[in-house]
């Protein structure tokens, strides 16, 4: 799914600015599906062209105008034939994990932050999703309650995963030691 589907499936709940929607990316969608104002103004501009949204402008005293936007007819048929034709992928694109891929060329001492740097930010996921669910001014969907969930258990089992397995990464023998420091000397 691109950002200008998801733009659309979040302008079936009602209208809203570019701002609006970059604060669901950031609260919402954020263990999931980061997308910041470089994608979404354009995906907006986008469907409005295309007619699968309308823009409104409220004035502003001292900014710009506000774009408000509002899902069309036809913008409605185009998401739901999106979702019924896509075939959906689960994809991981991790620098964390990259980077782990070459424990081997890392510094203990580093390899170490790097674990329990991940291991921190997986559980302020948790604490982040659990506090929008808990959340009694939303009206969630249940795909939305699956979603958070889902994203829950997945960051809670990371993290414990991390805190299982770090021996593998950290108790290292003198053989990657001895690499590491031909590679410094190199």
């Amino acid at each position: 799914m691109d950002v200008k589907t998801l733009c659309l499936g979040l302008l079936t709940t009602g209208e809203a600015c570019g701002y609006d929607l970059k604060k669901t990316f950031e609260s919402s969608f954020k263990h999931f599906f980061p997308a910041g104002y470089g994608s979404i103004y354009p995906a907006l501009a986008d469907l409005a062209e295309a007619g699968l949204v309308s823009c409104r402008e409220i004035p502003q005293i001292g900014k710009p105008d506000r774009k408000v936007y509002r899902i069309t007819e036809a913008g409605q048929k185009a998401f739901i034939d999106a979702l019924n034709r896509m075939d959906p992928q689960h994809k991981l694109r991790s620098e964390f994990l990259a980077m782990i891929y070459f424990a081997d060329c890392i510094d203990n001492d580093r390899l170490a932050g790097l674990l329990d740097d991940r291991v921190e930010k997986l559980r302020e996921t948790v604490k982040h999703i659990r506090s929008i669910q808990s959340r009694t001014d939303l009206e969630s969907s249940v795909g939305a309650e699956f979603v958070a969930g889902f994203g829950a258990v997945v960051a809670e089992a990371a993290a414990k995963y991390i805190e299982a397995n770090r021996h593998m990464l950290t108790g290292r023998g003198k053989g990657q030691q001895s690499m590491l420091a031909s590679i410094a000397k190199n």
